[in-house]
């Protein structure tokens, strides 16, 4: 049985299983495509929640940064994860940042999404804004290596280029360091456009 991660749309937590799945030489050994219901993703997650990837044994694995170290590991280990403890934690350090920036963009997105009849709350839209400034910020100012790719890297760029898709912030005038950050890796990871999202 081949391998199968399981996602939906234009995830950005989707996106990165998919980008270091081509990244690392995995794609001969996992298919990528959609749960059949959401009957097969909840027997597979009791979270109901995609990415999934599901091994040679049906088990199924998730979220993102479970499935990121399990491909790192196929790869032969210390591709996208560092071996060396203060390298490795770094890695970890940044993919949390990145993911901390997915998680509030997508709080923003979910604000106008599930609640159609009311007014968007500011307060909370600006508490969400705040995280993804600060953690912007932050990686401006020592952003992930390119060269040397990790969990970081694909991380941070998943996220900047899923806030140009869904327009949760407005990052580009504020963090021109990231956009020629964002310049060189698609220039130096140019599968990373493959993986880009559309409606």
């Amino acid at each position: 049985m081949t391998m199968k991660l399981l996602m939906r749309g234009p995830s950005p937590f989707g996106r990165k299983g998919t980008f270091a799945i081509a990244h690392l030489g995995l794609s001969g050994r996992i298919d990528i495509g959609d749960p059949d219901s959401e009957d097969h993703i909840r027997s597979l997650n009791p979270l109901a929640k995609v990415p999934a990837l599901v091994r040679d044994d049906g088990d199924a694995l998730f979220d993102s940064r479970v499935i990121l170290e399990y491909l790192d590991t196929l790869a032969g280990g210390g591709k996208i994860i560092p071996t060396d403890t203060g390298p490795r934690f770094n890695a970890l350090r940044e993919a949390a940042m990145a993911d901390g920036i997915l998680e509030a963009a997508l709080l923003v997105t979910y604000e106008g999404r599930y609640r159609p009849d009311q007014e968007p709350y500011e307060p909370w839209l600006d508490f969400q804004r705040g995280k993804i400034q600060r953690a912007l910020a932050a990686m401006s100012d020592a952003p992930p290596a390119i060269d040397l790719l990790t969990v970081g890297g694909i991380g941070l760029a998943c996220a900047l280029e899923y806030m140009d898709f869904r327009k949760q912030y407005d990052w580009r005038p504020e963090f021109p360091a990231l956009v020629a950050w964002l310049e060189v890796f698609n220039a130096t990871h140019p599968a990373f456009a493959d993986s880009r999202p559309s409606d």
